[in-house]
């Protein structure tokens, strides 16, 4: 359903009762009877399975897709790892010199599995109409990171800047035709997943990533498609003064800070999101656990009117249903007494 995206953000600033926002969608498997392989593999059951997730969480903000940050390098011609009840991940790299740099190619959008992944966004909008739907893609710098090796590519900003911008330039064209096909089949908007950038220093961030997201939101953003940005790494707080400059008007940070020293530092005017605990919590915790955490949070956070309450990052495959619902038990009860 097309939705005015910009609307929706100051809707949500506006709410006083703040829903929710998962990036919730591989635990469907367990719903479902499959494997991530099984998942991975087909736009029908994607599709179905965020279906399944947006009936089981009918409290949520919005419906997120499969947050495959392997998706993209694979494109690109990396290995990818897969099994049957893990996120799949790349091995190796394919990018160690200037001149692998700059024979890189850009692949075309149905390169891998990506197709399968923009068809599943055009089924998915067609089976969830109460909530916006939001297809997930990799950020730039750290898709550059697993082409390059994430290791080596945090040296080579110091050692080999001129070749990481080569790769950037090439993987931001990529992203922003990926985004743009997401766009074009009825997706209301996107989150760009930047962890890797997380762990630069403040000016590095600004050099190496945030020059090529605002690239990416200047060339994918309209008032009909919002593009989220997703940084779980812990040097967030000292780089917010540029990421808050990316053009996106929703942030979403990662369990490695705490959300109550970022937000004094997030604009009005700007969604704030996170942070609980996506493996501490949602796969390794107990109910009782994650809604504790859930009211703590909320009672740290919550006064802030951009605050919106969130899992820090994608949650894993095999947590357990009973803790996912026990993070909206516990946003049921802290506003039941506030």
């Amino acid at each position: 359903m097309k939705r005015n995206m910009m609307e929706w953000v100051d809707s949500v600033l506006a709410e006083k009762k703040k829903k929710g926002f998962l990036v919730l969608s591989f635990p469907a498997i367990q719903k479902m009877g499959i494997t991530v392989k099984d998942l991975i593999a087909s736009s029908d059951l994607q599709a179905q399975a965020m279906k399944i997730v947006a009936e089981s969480t009918p409290e949520a903000a919005a419906s997120v897709s499969m947050m495959d940050l392997s998706l993209e390098a694979e494109a690109f011609g990396s290995s990818v790892h897969f099994s049957d009840d893990e996120v799949p991940t790349v091995t190796g790299s394919i990018v160690n010199s200037e001149e692998d740099a700059d024979a890189l190619q850009v692949p075309e959008i149905g390169a891998g599995r990506t197709q399968i992944y923009v068809d599943a966004i055009e089924k998915a909008v067609k089976l969830i109409e109460d909530r916006p739907v939001f297809a997930g893609v990799i950020g730039p710098f750290s898709l550059a990171g697993r082409l390059m090796d994430v290791s080596e590519a945090m040296i080579y900003c110091y050692d080999e800047p001129d070749m990481v911008h080569t790769v950037l330039e090439k993987v931001t064209e990529f992203i922003i035709k990926y985004i743009n096909a997401y766009k074009a089949v009825g997706a209301n908007g996107v989150l760009v997943a930047e962890p890797l950038a997380g762990l630069l220093s403040p000016a590095l961030e600004e050099e190496f990533s945030c020059e090529y997201m605002k690239k990416i939101v200047e060339a994918t953003q309209t008032d009909d498609f919002l593009v989220c940005y997703h940084n779980c790494g812990n040097c967030t707080v000292q780089q917010i003064a540029s990421i808050a400059e990316n053009g996106c008007r929703v942030l979403h940070f990662g369990n490695a800070i705490d959300m109550a020293d970022m937000l004094p530092k997030v604009p009005e005017n700007i969604i704030a999101m996170g942070n609980i605990d996506p493996a501490g919590q949602f796969r390794n915790g107990t109910p009782e656990s994650v809604k504790a955490e859930t009211i703590r949070l909320m009672e740290k956070c919550a006064s802030y009117p951009n605050f919106v309450p969130s899992s820090g990052c994608d949650i894993p495959p095999l947590s357990s249903w009973d803790n996912i619902m026990a993070f909206f038990d516990g946003l049921n009860e802290y506003y039941g007494k506030n």
